[in-house]
């Protein structure tokens, strides 16, 4: 409980792990010789780039399409995205056999937009604006009846993300530290949670772009700030905290640190190079924190949740 918000408990998050089993992989949780010595620490790679959909986000919407009862469920779920979210929505739907509204703005790249039909998703384009999609979406959801889902403010897509540092800490209990990327704050928020729940002694460490500081501010402020115009290549993390992450991450998250672009990319080429795992510029952000010394990791044991590999390589940074 935070003031009056129910917050997922751990027991919420244990059969949020039950619901989605059938859904999602588990996925391997890898280490790399060169970066712990480089590093002088011990790194695990949660590596959700091997996730259903390319990310984390499948946890959040199988988690919340399924707990759906049948009479919410079966005039169907809505949102409004152009990245991750929308295919995981999309698919998610499929497997519980409901449609899946998506409003995507209509600048959104083709890639995206195909892999949103692929899952058998009704797509709606709007104007590539914030108020355009919302608005959209809240007549979408009127002529239809169906459920919005939102991409991270949500309580079930919440207990849902908490369920991959749930599994990094089941396989290697009692890490020193987490590092998580930020953006709206849905897997920071499950990642604190399922922190505090199953290793109390963990501290979780956001990491985020200095372009996108969005969350840094508000998290030193103690007053949310919104994200105006940022500019950063780790296209994951331009969203805005929301009602219910921001809270969440002020009571349960230990620190926020900015990192620089030039670290974020020389990261992303690390893991590529290193590791030989296709990663997106958001996931490369944890790696830029330790990269900048940001964060003390020496002789530590340390989580990291790589988020997502959806990258476009025939554009890749350092081409």
């Amino acid at each position: 409980m935070i003031g009056k918000m129910v917050v997922p408990s751990k027991d919420q998050i244990v059969s949020a792990a039950e619901r989605i089993a059938f859904g999602i992989h588990r996925t391997p949780i890898l280490e790399s010789a060169f970066l712990n010595g480089r590093f002088q620490t011990s790194l695990f790679f949660k590596c959700e780039n091997f996730q259903k959909v390319g990310a984390f986000k499948s946890r959040g919407a199988v988690n919340a399409v399924f707990s759906l009862d049948d009479e919410e469920a079966k005039k169907g779920v809505a949102t409004h995205s152009s990245g991750n979210h929308a295919q995981a929505l999309a698919r998610a739907a499929a497997l519980r056999k409901i449609p899946a509204y998506i409003v995507m703005p209509d600048n959104a790249p083709r890639v995206k937009i195909d892999a949103v039909k692929g899952y058998g998703g009704i797509i709606t384009f709007c104007r590539p604006t914030l108020e355009a999609r919302e608005s959209t979406l809240q007549k979408v959801v009127a002529g239809t009846g169906a459920v919005e889902i939102h991409p991270y403010d949500n309580l079930k897509v919440i207990e849902g993300q908490a369920t991959a540092a749930m599994e990094l800490l089941e396989e290697h209990p009692g890490l020193d530290i987490i590092l998580c990327p930020v953006g709206g704050g849905g897997l920071l928020s499950g990642t604190a949670l399922a922190a505090h729940y199953f290793s109390d002694t963990t501290r979780v460490i956001a990491c985020e772009p200095a372009g996108a500081d969005d969350a840094f501010r508000s998290f030193k402020s103690g007053k949310l700030v919104l994200s105006v115009e940022p500019k950063t290549i780790a296209d994951g993390l331009l969203t805005s905290l929301g009602k219910i992450t921001f809270p969440i991450i002020r009571k349960f998250v230990d620190d926020i640190v900015t990192v620089k672009e030039e670290s974020i990319i020389e990261s992303m080429r690390l893991i590529f190079e290193r590791m030989k795992v296709v990663v997106e510029p958001s996931s490369a952000v944890p790696l830029a924190a330790v990269l900048e010394n940001k964060i003390d990791v020496k002789g530590k044991r340390v989580g990291i949740i790589l988020s997502g590999g959806n990258v476009d390589l025939s554009h890749l940074p350092w081409q």
